[in-house]
C-alpha cells in the first residue's frame, strides 16, 4: 500500500515552502489564485487527507482517550468500553484501547504507551494482579487525567465501581431465604477491592442471619477459568458439601457451572448457584442464571464523563459507586415462605 501524501510531498512536487501549502489548503492569505488552484488540484489528485494527530500534538490536544481493560474479549469489559468510547465520541474524542492482560507488568506498560501516545486523559480496570500504583501517582503527578473503573482501590483518585457489598449480600441473603445450609463462596483475591467487598457482603448476610462462617466454603483464588473448575471441585468433595455457590466473577460462575454438571448435580435442586455476569450471558446456560446485574452502560459512561471534567478543568476527586441488582432467575430454588 502506497503512503498518504503529506504537505511535505505536494510542496516538494510544485517546488513551493510547506508554509505556503498549508495556508493554501487551509484557505488563509498570502497565496496566489493560481497556485492555490494548482495545490488544490494536486493534493485532491493524491488523496490528501490531513492527519488529525500531528496537528493536534502541534496544539497539546490529542483529542483522545485511553482505555486500560483486563481482558476485552470478556463481554462484561467490552460492553463498559463501548459506552466510554460512545460518550467519548459525543464530545469530540476518540479512544485507544489497550488490553493488560490481567497482568501488572503489562497494565503499567500500557499506561507508559498511551503517555507516550499525549492521550489526554486514561480510564483504568486495574488488573487481579496490582497492589503497586505507582503508575497511577505518576499519572496525576503529570497532570493526566485518570478514572480507575469497576476494579478500583483506596487511594486518592475519581473512580467508578459498583455496590460490590450490597450486592453480594442481598445475593446471599436471598440463598439463605431459599433455604440454603452451607453457602460457598467462590472469589477472586483478596488483594482486589472488589473480591473483598464482594466477600465481605457474603459474609455480612451470614451473621445477619447467624449463620455460622465455615472456612472451608470460602475460597479466594486466582481469577482463571481453571482455578474456578478445581475449587468448586474441591467444594463439591466435602464430607459436607455446600447445597448453593456464590461466584464473585462470570469466569468463575461458568467454571462452578461446569463442574456441577460434571458432578452429575441438578440446578437448583441438589445446588442453587448465584453469579455476577451480564444479563445476556446469564441466559445462555440451562437453567438460567440468577445473577447479579450490573449496569455497563451506566459504567462506562460515568467514566468517560469524570475524565472529560477533569480534562474540562474540573479537579474534584469524585468516586460514583453504581447500583447493582440481583435478577433471579432459575438457577436459585425460588423464596420459602
Amino acid at each position: 500500500m502506497k503512503k498518504g501524501v503529506s504537505q511535505r510531498d505536494i510542496a516538494r512536487l510544485l517546488g513551493v515552502n510547506v508554509s505556503t501549502v498549508s495556508r493554501a489548503l487551509k484557505g488563509q492569505p498570502g497565496v496566489s489564485p493560481d497556485l492555490k488552484q494548482k495545490i488544490t488540484e494536486l493534493a485532491n489528485e493524491r488523496g490528501y487527507r490531513p492527519n488529525p494527530f500531528a496537528m493536534s500534538l502541534r496544539y497539546g490536544a490529542t483529542r483522545t482517550l485511553g482505555i486500560v481493560v483486563p481482558d476485552i474479549s470478556f463481554s462484561h469489559y467490552a460492553h463498559i468500553v463501548k459506552w466510554i468510547e460512545m460518550e467519548a465520541r459525543n464530545n469530540g474524542y476518540m479512544c485507544i484501547i489497550t488490553d493488560s492482560g490481567d497482568k501488572y507488568v503489562s497494565e503499567v506498560e500500557c499506561v507508559e504507551r498511551l503517555m507516550d501516545m499525549h492521550v489526554e486523559g486514561i480510564a483504568i480496570c486495574l488488573s487481579q494482579e496490582t497492589t503497586d500504583f505507582t503508575h497511577i501517582k505518576r499519572l496525576k503527578d503529570g497532570n493526566i487525567p485518570v478514572v480507575l473503573f469497576d476494579r478500583v482501590a483506596d487511594i486518592d483518585c475519581p473512580m467508578v465501581n459498583f455496590n460490590d457489598v450490597e450486592s453480594a449480600r442481598q445475593a446471599t441473603l436471598h440463598l439463605i431465604d431459599s433455604g440454603a445450609q452451607r453457602i460457598a463462596y467462590l472469589g477472586g483475591p483478596n488483594r482486589i477491592k472488589q473480591a473483598s467487598d464482594r466477600k465481605h457482603g457474603y459474609l455480612e448476610a451470614l451473621k445477619e442471619r447467624r449463620r455460622p462462617i465455615k472456612k472451608e466454603l470460602v475460597k479466594c483464588g486466582h481469577v482463571s477459568f481453571n482455578s474456578g473448575l478445581s475449587d468448586t471441585l474441591e467444594l463439591l468433595s466435602l464430607p459436607e458439601p455446600p447445597d448453593a455457590i456464590l461466584a464473585d466473577f462470570g469466569l468463575l460462575t461458568h467454571a462452578a457451572f461446569q463442574a456441577i454438571v460434571s458432578k452429575g448435580l441438578r440446578i437448583p435442586q441438589d445446588i442453587s448457584i448465584i453469579g455476577f455476569m451480564s444479563d445476556w450471558v446469564s441466559g445462555m446456560s440451562y437453567p438460567r442464571m440468577t445473577f447479579v446485574k450490573q449496569n455497563q452502560r451506566d459504567m462506562g459512561r460515568k467514566t468517560a464523563k469524570l475524565l472529560l471534567d477533569q480534562i474540562n478543568g474540573n479537579t474534584t476527586i469524585k468516586h460514583i459507586v453504581l447500583n447493582a441488582q440481583l435478577n433471579i432467575r432459575e438457577s436459585t430454588s425460588p423464596l420459602k415462605t
